[in-house]
Protein backbone atom coordinates (compact mmCIF):
# COMPACT_ATOMS: atom_id res chain seq x y z
CA UNK A 1 0.00 0.00 0.00
CA UNK A 2 1.42 3.37 -1.00
CA UNK A 3 0.14 6.50 0.75
CA UNK A 4 -1.24 9.28 -1.44
CA UNK A 5 1.07 12.03 -2.58
CA UNK A 6 1.01 15.66 -1.36
CA UNK A 7 -2.52 16.91 -0.82
CA UNK A 8 -2.04 20.03 -2.94
CA UNK A 9 -1.43 17.88 -6.02
CA UNK A 10 -4.57 15.75 -5.61
CA UNK A 11 -7.50 16.42 -7.99
CA UNK A 12 -10.26 17.13 -5.43
CA UNK A 13 -8.45 19.80 -3.35
CA UNK A 14 -7.10 21.38 -6.54
CA UNK A 15 -10.60 21.56 -8.08
CA UNK A 16 -12.06 23.01 -4.87
CA UNK A 17 -9.44 25.78 -4.77
CA UNK A 18 -10.01 26.49 -8.47
CA UNK A 19 -13.76 26.88 -7.91
CA UNK A 20 -13.18 29.22 -4.96
CA UNK A 21 -10.72 31.43 -6.83
CA UNK A 22 -12.97 31.48 -9.90
CA UNK A 23 -15.90 32.67 -7.77
CA UNK A 24 -13.75 35.37 -6.18
CA UNK A 25 -12.46 36.57 -9.53
CA UNK A 26 -16.00 36.52 -10.94
CA UNK A 27 -17.28 38.80 -8.17
CA UNK A 28 -14.29 41.09 -8.55
CA UNK A 29 -14.80 41.21 -12.32
CA UNK A 30 -18.43 42.29 -11.88
CA UNK A 31 -17.32 45.10 -9.60
CA UNK A 32 -14.51 46.16 -11.97
CA UNK A 33 -16.88 46.16 -14.95
CA UNK A 34 -19.35 48.33 -13.05
CA UNK A 35 -16.65 50.83 -12.12
CA UNK A 36 -15.24 51.07 -15.65
CA UNK A 37 -18.69 51.53 -17.22
CA UNK A 38 -19.99 54.03 -14.64
CA UNK A 39 -18.34 56.97 -16.37
CA UNK A 40 -16.28 58.06 -13.37
CA UNK A 41 -13.00 59.95 -13.45
CA UNK A 42 -9.77 58.15 -14.38
CA UNK A 43 -8.51 58.65 -10.80
CA UNK A 44 -11.58 56.95 -9.39
CA UNK A 45 -11.30 54.08 -11.81
CA UNK A 46 -7.61 53.65 -10.98
CA UNK A 47 -8.39 53.69 -7.25
CA UNK A 48 -10.98 50.99 -7.68
CA UNK A 49 -8.71 48.78 -9.78
CA UNK A 50 -5.97 49.07 -7.14
CA UNK A 51 -8.26 48.33 -4.18
CA UNK A 52 -9.87 45.28 -5.78
CA UNK A 53 -6.68 43.12 -5.80
CA UNK A 54 -5.91 44.25 -2.23
CA UNK A 55 -9.31 43.06 -1.00
CA UNK A 56 -9.01 39.85 -3.00
CA UNK A 57 -5.60 39.16 -1.42
CA UNK A 58 -6.92 39.83 2.08
CA UNK A 59 -9.80 37.41 1.60
CA UNK A 60 -7.52 34.71 0.21
CA UNK A 61 -5.30 35.20 3.25
CA UNK A 62 -8.32 34.70 5.50
CA UNK A 63 -9.16 31.45 3.68
CA UNK A 64 -5.81 29.85 4.41
CA UNK A 65 -5.21 27.63 7.47
CA UNK A 66 -2.57 30.06 8.71
CA UNK A 67 -5.17 32.84 8.64
CA UNK A 68 -7.50 30.82 10.86
CA UNK A 69 -4.69 29.84 13.23
CA UNK A 70 -3.52 33.43 13.74
CA UNK A 71 -4.12 35.12 17.08
CA UNK A 72 -7.45 36.86 17.63
CA UNK A 73 -5.66 40.21 17.75
CA UNK A 74 -4.04 39.60 14.37
CA UNK A 75 -7.34 38.45 12.84
CA UNK A 76 -9.16 41.52 14.16
CA UNK A 77 -6.42 43.74 12.71
CA UNK A 78 -6.71 42.28 9.21
CA UNK A 79 -10.50 42.44 9.41
CA UNK A 80 -10.27 46.12 10.39
CA UNK A 81 -8.08 46.81 7.36
CA UNK A 82 -10.52 44.93 5.14
CA UNK A 83 -13.45 46.91 6.62
CA UNK A 84 -11.71 50.21 5.85
CA UNK A 85 -10.97 49.14 2.27
CA UNK A 86 -14.58 48.01 1.96
CA UNK A 87 -16.48 51.04 3.33
CA UNK A 88 -14.32 54.02 2.37
CA UNK A 89 -14.69 53.39 -1.40
CA UNK A 90 -18.49 53.59 -0.97
CA UNK A 91 -17.97 57.38 -0.92
CA UNK A 92 -16.70 57.16 -4.49
CA UNK A 93 -18.42 54.13 -6.01
CA UNK A 94 -21.65 54.00 -4.04
CA UNK A 95 -23.62 50.76 -4.61
CA UNK A 96 -21.17 49.60 -7.27
CA UNK A 97 -18.92 48.54 -4.40
CA UNK A 98 -21.56 46.43 -2.60
CA UNK A 99 -20.03 43.11 -3.81
CA UNK A 100 -16.91 43.88 -1.78
CA UNK A 101 -19.07 44.01 1.33
CA UNK A 102 -19.82 40.34 0.59
CA UNK A 103 -16.08 39.64 0.85
CA UNK A 104 -16.05 41.27 4.29
CA UNK A 105 -19.12 39.29 5.42
CA UNK A 106 -17.45 36.02 4.40
CA UNK A 107 -14.21 36.95 6.19
CA UNK A 108 -16.12 37.66 9.40
CA UNK A 109 -17.68 34.18 9.28
CA UNK A 110 -14.30 32.58 8.62
CA UNK A 111 -12.23 34.29 11.30
CA UNK A 112 -14.44 35.17 14.25
CA UNK A 113 -16.25 33.00 16.83
CA UNK A 114 -19.84 32.22 15.91
CA UNK A 115 -21.39 34.42 18.59
CA UNK A 116 -19.67 37.46 17.13
CA UNK A 117 -19.44 36.42 13.47
CA UNK A 118 -23.14 35.99 12.63
CA UNK A 119 -24.37 39.28 14.17
CA UNK A 120 -21.56 41.15 12.39
CA UNK A 121 -22.38 39.29 9.18
CA UNK A 122 -25.97 40.54 9.43
CA UNK A 123 -24.71 44.04 10.28
CA UNK A 124 -22.65 44.13 7.07
CA UNK A 125 -25.74 43.27 5.05
CA UNK A 126 -27.77 45.99 6.74
CA UNK A 127 -24.97 48.52 6.29
CA UNK A 128 -25.36 48.30 2.51
CA UNK A 129 -28.86 49.73 2.92
CA UNK A 130 -27.45 53.06 4.12
CA UNK A 131 -25.92 54.34 0.84
CA UNK A 132 -28.93 53.16 -1.14
CA UNK A 133 -31.42 54.88 1.15
CA UNK A 134 -29.31 58.06 1.25
CA UNK A 135 -29.50 58.16 -2.53
CA UNK A 136 -33.25 57.99 -2.32
CA UNK A 137 -33.60 54.54 -3.85
CA UNK A 138 -36.78 52.65 -3.13
CA UNK A 139 -36.85 50.20 -0.24
CA UNK A 140 -37.29 47.11 -2.42
CA UNK A 141 -34.12 47.92 -4.41
CA UNK A 142 -32.21 48.60 -1.19
CA UNK A 143 -33.30 45.26 0.28
CA UNK A 144 -32.18 43.58 -2.94
CA UNK A 145 -28.68 45.08 -2.51
CA UNK A 146 -28.50 43.86 1.11
CA UNK A 147 -29.72 40.42 0.07
CA UNK A 148 -27.09 40.22 -2.69
CA UNK A 149 -24.35 41.20 -0.24
CA UNK A 150 -25.39 38.60 2.31
CA UNK A 151 -25.78 35.91 -0.33
CA UNK A 152 -22.34 36.69 -1.78
CA UNK A 153 -20.79 36.46 1.67
CA UNK A 154 -22.55 33.17 2.40
CA UNK A 155 -21.49 31.62 -0.93
CA UNK A 156 -17.86 32.68 -0.52
CA UNK A 157 -17.84 31.44 3.08
CA UNK A 158 -19.30 28.10 2.00
CA UNK A 159 -16.78 27.66 -0.80
CA UNK A 160 -13.88 28.50 1.53
CA UNK A 161 -15.10 26.04 4.17
CA UNK A 162 -15.72 23.35 1.57
CA UNK A 163 -12.19 23.79 0.20
CA UNK A 164 -10.76 23.49 3.71
CA UNK A 165 -12.80 20.39 4.49
CA UNK A 166 -11.80 18.66 1.25
CA UNK A 167 -8.15 19.42 1.88
CA UNK A 168 -8.43 18.17 5.46
CA UNK A 169 -10.23 15.03 4.29
CA UNK A 170 -7.47 14.15 1.85
CA UNK A 171 -4.79 14.95 4.43
CA UNK A 172 -6.52 12.61 6.88
CA UNK A 173 -6.85 9.93 4.22
CA UNK A 174 -3.12 10.10 3.56
CA UNK A 175 -2.39 9.85 7.28
CA UNK A 176 -4.69 6.85 7.65
CA UNK A 177 -2.93 5.18 4.72
CA UNK A 178 0.44 5.76 6.37
CA UNK A 179 -0.87 4.35 9.65
CA UNK A 180 -2.20 1.30 7.83
CA UNK A 181 1.23 0.72 6.26
CA UNK A 182 2.90 1.11 9.65
CA UNK A 183 0.40 -1.25 11.26
CA UNK A 184 0.99 -3.89 8.61
CA UNK A 185 4.75 -3.61 9.08
CA UNK A 186 4.35 -4.02 12.84
CA UNK A 187 2.05 -7.02 12.34
CA UNK A 188 4.56 -8.70 10.07
CA UNK A 189 7.44 -7.89 12.44
CA UNK A 190 5.52 -9.35 15.39
CA UNK A 191 4.61 -12.48 13.47
CA UNK A 192 8.21 -13.02 12.37
CA UNK A 193 9.44 -12.51 15.92
CA UNK A 194 6.90 -14.91 17.38
CA UNK A 195 7.34 -17.53 14.65
CA UNK A 196 11.06 -17.53 14.02
CA UNK A 197 12.08 -16.99 17.64
CA UNK A 198 10.52 -20.29 18.64
CA UNK A 199 11.47 -22.22 15.51
CA UNK A 200 15.10 -21.09 15.43
CA UNK A 201 15.48 -21.84 19.12
CA UNK A 202 14.07 -25.31 18.54
CA UNK A 203 16.35 -25.93 15.56
CA UNK A 204 19.39 -24.72 17.52
CA UNK A 205 18.56 -26.81 20.57
CA UNK A 206 17.86 -30.00 18.63
CA UNK A 207 20.95 -29.51 16.44
CA UNK A 208 23.10 -29.31 19.58
CA UNK A 209 21.40 -32.45 20.86
CA UNK A 210 22.07 -34.24 17.56
CA UNK A 211 25.74 -33.22 17.81
CA UNK A 212 25.93 -34.87 21.23
CA UNK A 213 24.00 -38.02 20.25
CA UNK A 214 25.37 -38.78 16.80
CA UNK A 215 28.38 -40.69 18.13
CA UNK A 216 26.66 -42.64 20.90
CA UNK A 217 22.95 -42.88 19.90
CA UNK A 218 22.76 -42.54 16.10
CA UNK A 219 19.16 -43.83 15.94
CA UNK A 220 17.91 -41.13 18.30
CA UNK A 221 20.08 -38.58 16.51
CA UNK A 222 18.35 -39.46 13.22
CA UNK A 223 14.97 -39.01 14.93
CA UNK A 224 15.98 -35.58 16.17
CA UNK A 225 17.22 -34.64 12.69
CA UNK A 226 13.81 -35.57 11.29
CA UNK A 227 12.22 -33.25 13.84
CA UNK A 228 14.63 -30.45 12.90
CA UNK A 229 13.63 -30.83 9.25
CA UNK A 230 9.95 -30.84 10.18
CA UNK A 231 10.36 -27.68 12.27
CA UNK A 232 12.26 -25.96 9.46
CA UNK A 233 9.55 -26.89 6.94
CA UNK A 234 6.79 -25.69 9.25
CA UNK A 235 8.68 -22.45 9.84
CA UNK A 236 8.79 -21.77 6.11
CA UNK A 237 5.04 -22.42 5.86
CA UNK A 238 4.31 -20.15 8.84
CA UNK A 239 6.39 -17.31 7.41
CA UNK A 240 4.52 -17.52 4.11
CA UNK A 241 1.19 -17.46 5.95
CA UNK A 242 2.33 -14.52 8.07
CA UNK A 243 3.24 -12.59 4.92
CA UNK A 244 -0.23 -13.14 3.52
CA UNK A 245 -1.99 -12.44 6.83
CA UNK A 246 -3.70 -15.84 7.14
CA UNK A 247 -1.61 -17.53 9.81
CA UNK A 248 -3.44 -19.56 12.47
CA UNK A 249 -1.94 -21.70 15.23
CA UNK A 250 -3.30 -24.36 17.58
CA UNK A 251 -2.71 -24.17 21.31
CA UNK A 252 -2.99 -27.95 21.67
CA UNK A 253 -0.32 -28.49 19.02
CA UNK A 254 1.92 -25.88 20.60
CA UNK A 255 1.65 -27.62 23.98
CA UNK A 256 2.85 -30.85 22.37
CA UNK A 257 5.67 -29.01 20.57
CA UNK A 258 6.68 -27.33 23.83
CA UNK A 259 6.82 -30.70 25.59
CA UNK A 260 9.13 -32.06 22.90
CA UNK A 261 11.35 -28.98 23.05
CA UNK A 262 11.64 -28.95 26.84
CA UNK A 263 12.24 -32.71 27.07
CA UNK A 264 15.04 -32.35 24.52
CA UNK A 265 16.57 -29.64 26.73
CA UNK A 266 16.41 -31.93 29.79
CA UNK A 267 13.65 -29.95 31.50
CA UNK A 268 10.87 -31.76 33.34
CA UNK A 269 7.47 -30.76 32.00
CA UNK A 270 4.03 -30.98 33.50
CA UNK A 271 1.04 -30.14 31.34
CA UNK A 272 -2.56 -29.62 32.37
CA UNK A 273 -5.38 -28.79 30.01
CA UNK A 274 -9.15 -28.76 29.81
CA UNK A 275 -9.86 -26.96 26.58
CA UNK A 276 -12.80 -27.16 24.26
CA UNK A 277 -12.95 -25.80 20.74
CA UNK A 278 -11.45 -22.31 20.57
CA UNK A 279 -12.04 -19.67 17.93
CA UNK A 280 -9.11 -19.18 15.50
CA UNK A 281 -8.21 -15.72 16.80
CA UNK A 282 -8.07 -16.91 20.42
CA UNK A 283 -6.31 -20.18 19.58
CA UNK A 284 -3.63 -18.31 17.62
CA UNK A 285 -3.09 -15.67 20.31
CA UNK A 286 -2.66 -18.21 23.10
CA UNK A 287 -0.49 -20.51 20.96
CA UNK A 288 1.74 -17.55 20.13
CA UNK A 289 1.96 -16.68 23.82
CA UNK A 290 3.05 -20.22 24.68
CA UNK A 291 5.65 -20.16 21.90
CA UNK A 292 7.19 -16.95 23.22
CA UNK A 293 7.17 -18.17 26.82
CA UNK A 294 8.94 -21.43 25.93
CA UNK A 295 11.39 -19.64 23.65
CA UNK A 296 12.36 -17.24 26.44
CA UNK A 297 12.64 -20.09 28.94
CA UNK A 298 15.10 -21.93 26.70
CA UNK A 299 17.11 -18.84 25.82
CA UNK A 300 17.33 -16.94 29.05
CA UNK A 301 16.86 -19.29 32.00
CA UNK A 302 18.39 -22.31 33.67
CA UNK A 303 15.09 -24.01 34.47
CA UNK A 304 14.88 -27.64 35.53
CA UNK A 305 11.08 -27.71 35.75
CA UNK A 306 8.24 -26.15 33.77
CA UNK A 307 4.48 -26.29 34.20
CA UNK A 308 2.05 -25.49 31.41
CA UNK A 309 -1.62 -25.18 32.25
CA UNK A 310 -4.47 -24.25 29.91
CA UNK A 311 -8.06 -24.27 31.08
CA UNK A 312 -11.42 -22.81 30.17
CA UNK A 313 -13.78 -21.66 32.91
CA UNK A 314 -16.78 -19.30 32.99
CA UNK A 315 -16.21 -18.14 29.43
CA UNK A 316 -12.54 -17.29 30.00
CA UNK A 317 -9.49 -19.21 28.79
CA UNK A 318 -6.44 -19.03 31.05
CA UNK A 319 -2.92 -20.06 30.05
CA UNK A 320 -0.27 -20.41 32.75
CA UNK A 321 3.43 -21.04 32.12
CA UNK A 322 5.78 -21.17 35.10
CA UNK A 323 9.34 -22.31 35.63
CA UNK A 324 11.94 -22.41 38.38
CA UNK A 325 14.90 -21.12 36.41
CA UNK A 326 14.81 -17.33 36.47
CA UNK A 327 18.22 -15.89 35.61
CA UNK A 328 18.34 -12.50 37.37
CA UNK A 329 21.77 -11.76 35.92
CA UNK A 330 20.56 -12.07 32.35
CA UNK A 331 20.68 -8.97 30.21
CA UNK A 332 20.34 -8.83 26.44
CA UNK A 333 22.50 -6.00 25.06
CA UNK A 334 20.93 -6.18 21.59
CA UNK A 335 19.43 -2.80 20.63
CA UNK A 336 16.17 -4.36 19.39
CA UNK A 337 15.68 -6.97 22.08
CA UNK A 338 12.71 -6.91 24.42
CA UNK A 339 9.82 -7.05 21.95
CA UNK A 340 8.47 -10.43 23.10
CA UNK A 341 6.16 -9.46 25.96
CA UNK A 342 5.22 -6.25 24.20
CA UNK A 343 4.06 -8.23 21.19
CA UNK A 344 2.09 -10.62 23.38
CA UNK A 345 0.39 -7.85 25.35
CA UNK A 346 -0.57 -6.22 22.07
CA UNK A 347 -2.12 -9.44 20.80
CA UNK A 348 -4.00 -10.16 24.03
CA UNK A 349 -5.32 -6.60 24.29
CA UNK A 350 -6.58 -6.80 20.70
CA UNK A 351 -8.85 -9.75 21.62
CA UNK A 352 -10.04 -8.24 24.90
CA UNK A 353 -7.62 -10.20 27.10
CA UNK A 354 -4.67 -9.46 29.34
CA UNK A 355 -1.17 -10.73 30.01
CA UNK A 356 0.76 -10.62 33.28
CA UNK A 357 4.19 -11.88 34.18
CA UNK A 358 6.59 -11.74 37.09
CA UNK A 359 8.62 -13.62 39.66
CA UNK A 360 6.97 -14.86 42.84
CA UNK A 361 8.42 -14.89 46.35
CA UNK A 362 9.48 -18.50 45.87
CA UNK A 363 11.58 -17.51 42.83
CA UNK A 364 9.21 -19.12 40.33
CA UNK A 365 8.56 -17.12 37.20
CA UNK A 366 4.92 -17.09 36.06
CA UNK A 367 3.33 -15.87 32.87
CA UNK A 368 -0.47 -15.73 32.79
CA UNK A 369 -2.58 -14.94 29.72
CA UNK A 370 -6.37 -14.67 29.93
CA UNK A 371 -8.95 -13.89 27.27
CA UNK A 372 -12.71 -14.30 26.81
CA UNK A 373 -13.84 -17.22 24.69
CA UNK A 374 -15.99 -14.87 22.64
CA UNK A 375 -14.27 -11.90 21.12
CA UNK A 376 -15.88 -8.56 22.13
CA UNK A 377 -18.13 -7.16 19.43
CA UNK A 378 -16.34 -3.85 19.56
CA UNK A 379 -12.59 -3.89 19.85
CA UNK A 380 -10.28 -0.96 19.54
CA UNK A 381 -7.80 -0.75 16.70
CA UNK A 382 -4.75 -2.82 17.35
CA UNK A 383 -2.34 -0.65 19.34
CA UNK A 384 1.18 -0.07 18.31
CA UNK A 385 3.97 -2.32 19.44
CA UNK A 386 5.11 -1.77 23.02
CA UNK A 387 8.75 -1.99 23.99
CA UNK A 388 8.83 -3.90 27.30
CA UNK A 389 12.08 -4.63 29.21
CA UNK A 390 12.88 -8.29 29.64
CA UNK A 391 12.51 -9.70 33.13
CA UNK A 392 13.92 -13.05 34.06
CA UNK A 393 12.87 -15.64 31.57
CA UNK A 394 10.33 -13.42 29.87
CA UNK A 395 12.60 -11.59 27.50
Amino acid sequence: MTPPGPVHHLPAPRIARTVLITALLGCALLTATGILTAGGSPAAEATGLVLLPALLTLYLLHCTPSGNRASLKHRCLTLAVQALLTYLPFVIFDVLWETMAGYLAASLLLLLPRRAAWPLYAAVGLSVLVPALLQGRDLLHSVHLAHTTLLTGLVLYGLARLTGLITHLHTTRGELARQAVTGERLRFARDLHDLLGFSLSAITLKSELVHQLIATQPARAMKEIDEVLAIAGQSLTDVRKAASGYRTLSLQQEIKAAQSMLHAAGIRVRTEGELGTLSPHLDTALATTLREAVTNLLRHSNAAYCRISAAQHDGVVRLLVENDGVDHAYHNPAPHSGNGLGNLRTRMTAIGGRLESGTGKDGTFRLVAEAPVRKPTETSAEPRDIMVPRNGSAA
